[in-house]
Order: C-alpha cells, then structure tokens, then sequence
C-alpha cells in the first residue's frame, strides 16, 4: 500500500508528473480547439483537473483534464448557449456529480463487463497511434486531442493519415523520428542499465532534443519547423492580458432551460467516463489498489464547479494522462498534483519555451503510450478466452476507433448485455433423456437456480418439442427463484399434456407430485424466493 506521507514517493511520482505534464498539454489545448473553445480554457481544466480534483480523489494515479469525449457536447453547447452561459451549465453539470457522489451513484462503474473496459482501454491506444500519425509527419490540421472518427477537419481518422503522405514536414518528422528512436532505446535497453536512465524519463529528452532542434533549425527552409507544427501556449503580454484571458460565466442565465439540460447532460457524460477510466486505471495499476468511486464523483464535482467559475472545460478523469502516469513510474497522487502546478507555473512564466516544442515529438511520445494500451498479445489473449469475452471487446474496440469513445463504450455493453442473455436462455434448464420404457420415453428437465421470463422461449421450446406418450420428470429443488411467466408455461403445458399422454411428475423440495392438476396453486403454496 502507498505511504501516508505524500512525499515519499516523490522520486517516482515527480518524474511521472513532467511526463504527463508534456502529455496533457497538447491535450489541453487540441480538446479545447475540438471543442471549439479558447486554448486557454482547455489549460484551465488541465490545472483544475490536476490540482483541485488531483487533493481531493480518492484516485492514486488517476489523472484528470478536459476530456475528449465531451468535445462534441461542449461544441455543440458553446454555438448553441455562447460561451459564458455554457460556463453556467458546466458549474451546474459540477453540482450534479457532487449529488451523484452523496447518493453512492459511484457503483455504476462496476456494471461494465471486464471485456469492455479492456476493450475501451485497447480502442483509445489505437485511437491515439492513428490520430498521431498525422502529427508525427508534421500534418496538423486536426487538432491533438480530436478523438472523434469524424474529425473537426472535416477529414476522418483514415483519410488524414493519407493527406498527411502529400504534407510532410522534413525536420519534423526527422525529430519525431529520432524521438521515437530514443524512447524505444529508452524503454527496452537504458532504463535497465542504471539508476540515471530511470530517474530521467526518456519523453523528458525527447521534449528537450525537440527543444534544441527547433532552436539550431530556426530559419532553415529544408530542415526548419514552421510556426503551425508547434505547441501554442497563449503568451500575454503584462499580467492584466492573463488575468483577462479567464471568462467569468454569465449567472443571469441559470434560469434558461437548455443551460440545465446541458448541464444534466455534461454531469452524466462526464462521470460515466470517470467511473470507466477509474475501472480501468484499477486495472493497469501495478500495486492493484481501488478507487473509492463515490469520492471521485465528490472530487470530479467539485473540479468542474471551480473550472466553470473561471473559463475552464468540463472535466473527468482521463485514460491518456492516467496510462501515461502508470507507465511513467507515477506510484501516488502527487503525480497528478504536480503536473497541474506544472501547467500552471510554466503557462505563466515560460509558455515562450513551450511554443518551441514541435507538435512531432508529442506525437513520438504518444505513439507508444498507444503502443502500450492496445498490445498485440491482448487480442490474442481475449480470443483465446473464448467468444463471450472477444465479441463485447472487439466491438468496444471499432465502434471506439470508428465512431467515438461514448458511441464505443454503449456498443461493446449492448452486446455484452445480449451475450448474458443468450447465455442465460441456454442456460435455464438442463434436459436428460432416458430410453423408452413400457412404451414411454422418459424425460428428465432439471430448471436452474434462477428462472426469469428470459428463459421463456428456451422452456417452451422444449415442452413443445416432447413427443406423444412421454414420461416427463420435472426437478425444481435446485430453482430458488421461478418467474410467474414460467409457472404459466407449465400450467398451459399442463392441459397440452393430458392431450397428448404425456405424464408429468414435479419433484420439490416439498416431495413428488404426479401430474399436478395446477402448477399455479402448487407454486403459491411454495416460497419461490429462500
């Protein structure tokens, strides 16, 4: 278990904390863009999500931003309501999830199958090598952070990637690609080769070679990065231009009826996607501890109060920082913590230096925090656990890559619903047959623990299918649970039977009754429920 004390584990957790500071910040500022909102307002959420909601959860290496599968709703909110009466509902959507978390709604994430967490969390990796590549040649047209197949651009995830082959940027991709060189390096061999290459990340180098590159290449039309490949960090001039970049929401409208419908709609969305990403963060952590869901809603929440209040984006906990957290070595929540005073610090003093990191080498970085979540040998491993587990997984996993994050989730769901149902149609009875005595065949039905009306079709099924002069034996000492639909079934087949010779004995935990006259009667004089 981690320690009481914060700082114990700061080793780890600071320089996991500027990994996920270079990831978040593309982030911030490209779900801001796709969201059609001010860059500002996504580095507001990124700061809040860290350090508001980074004290206040219950989470250890989660780690929380403005989240790319709210763009869409924001995006139409925004053209819909204008800015500062959205910061109404996203401040609204905040109370909601305070509420949500004081009603113990935080179970809601244990719903989801196994198979679809898996699925989400191998889906976003594919999502971010695919969306990446464009950024990794030096083609950025679609902002970083644009999640959605159906991309702000106008362009898909696919037809991007072949647009970006007509647009490469020579130095960009030559940094992206020694970039990826060295973390690839960094992964396999160096960090096994001394304390050095452990406590200095790989991504932190990479950021750094970007950096100077930019620098020695300044002004080389061959080699150079123009201004349009690089991250774009607002830079105010005096401390009046930063202070007016936050936007204070606009209370006069709280009594517009579209403002709490958004709002509504902002606190579901949002803490659906928290409790998954906390489902899954649990899953990918290595010391295998376990968020207490109803306190991320509280602290979820109350993020999203503070964010609406001064311009920010909605907020929920986020599945790229959280992986890129647990990979870099991020061991406790100071790791979220400190990338928000990250953010914070280097947007007021140096966001002149961070405008000189190319978009590229992000991109590097992000290829193999994609690599990691969606690793060949998991398609393998949930194909071999049979149908069941692969079906909900790989339709979590395109409708993730094909149409969004949310449209994935639902679909990998419904089919992990129907899966459970056609399991349980098969699996409501259990039917021997013995050879034919003195005329008659005999028929063992043994019913299940639990028989509902979804078992209806597989029951009558069968009952109709029993031939003439058959000699039934039904068991139910086994069932605890029999649904009035089913004590239907068997009064109706009762009458059937007398018409076709067929003799019906019931067995029970009450004794042996031949040829029942009503099923109905017998079932009310026998608790159905122990």
């Amino acid at each position: 278990m981690h320690s009481s004390n914060p700082f114990k584990n700061l080793k780890a957790d600071l320089p996991a904390s500027i990994i996920v500071f270079f990831v978040a910040l593309p982030l911030c500022l490209g779900i801001a863009i796709a969201s059609g909102a001010e860059p500002f307002a996504g580095l507001i959420a990124g700061i809040i999500g860290g350090i508001v909601v980074g004290v206040m959860s219950g989470s250890q290496i989660g780690v929380s931003g403005p989240a790319a599968g709210l763009a869409v709703i924001v995006l139409t909110a925004i053209n819909t309501l204008g800015f500062e009466n959205f910061l109404v509902a996203v401040i609204i959507g905040g109370a909601i999830q305070i509420v949500f978390g004081i009603l113990k709604f935080g179970i809601i994430g244990y719903f989801f199958p196994s198979s679809v967490i898996k699925g989400m969390l191998t889906g976003i990796g594919i999502i971010i090598i695919l969306k990446e590549i464009p950024h990794f040649f030096g083609y950025d047209k679609d902002p970083q952070g644009d999640f959605a197949f159906f991309q702000v651009d106008g362009e898909n995830t696919f037809s991007e990637i072949l647009n970006s082959v007509n647009h490469i940027s020579i130095g960009a991709t030559l940094v992206a690609i020694t970039g990826l060189a060295i973390l690839i390096l960094w992964n396999t061999v160096l960090s096994k080769k001394g304390k050095i290459f452990q406590l200095i990340q790989g991504p932190l180098v990479v950021v750094a070679l970007g950096i100077i590159y930019f620098a020695l290449t300044q002004g080389n039309d061959t080699f150079g990065i123009s201004a349009e490949h690089m991250v774009t960090v607002p830079v105010p001039g005096d401390f009046d231009s930063f202070i007016g970049q936050f936007t204070l929401p606009n209370f006069e409208a709280i009594y517009d009826y579209n403002i709490w419908i958004t709002g509504f709609t902002i606190a579901l969305v949002a803490s659906l996607e928290t409790l998954l990403c906390v489902e899954a963060t649990d899953k990918l952590d290595p010391l295998k501890r376990v968020t207490p869901t109803n306190k991320e809603l509280l602290a979820q929440g109350t993020g999203n109060v503070v964010s609406g209040l001064i311009g920010g984006l909605p907020i929920t906990q986020v599945i790229v920082r959280s992986s890129a957290n647990i990979q870099s070595g991020g061991r406790t929540k100071m790791a979220a913590i400190v990338h928000g005073f990250l953010l914070l610090i280097s947007v007021i003093l140096i966001p002149g230096l961070l405008n000189m990191i190319p978009l590229s080498v992000l991109a590097a970085i992000l290829l193999i925090v994609g690599y990691k979540l969606a690793k060949p040998k998991l398609f393998l491993q949930m194909y071999k656990a049979g149908w069941k587990q692969f079906v909900p997984f790989i339709v979590t996993v395109l409708g993730i890559v094909f149409i969004d994050l949310l449209w994935g989730i639902g679909l990998g769901l419904a089919v992990g619903i129907i899966v459970i149902l056609y399991k349980s149609f098969q699996n409501s009875h259990f039917l021997h047959i013995e050879d034919k005595s003195n005329g008659k065949h005999r028929i063992k039905m043994t019913l299940a623990e639990e028989v509902t009306f979804f078992n209806k079709g597989a029951i009558l099924k069968e009952l109709d299918s029993l031939p003439r002069d058959t000699f039934l034996e039904l068991d139910v000492r086994k069932t605890r649970f029999l649904d009035n639909d089913i004590i239907e079934i068997l009064e109706d087949f009762s009458e059937k039977a007398r018409n076709r010779n067929i003799d019906i004995k019931l067995i029970s935990e009450r004794g042996i009754v031949e040829n029942p006259p009503s099923f109905i009667e017998f079932f009310q004089l026998r608790p159905k429920t122990t």
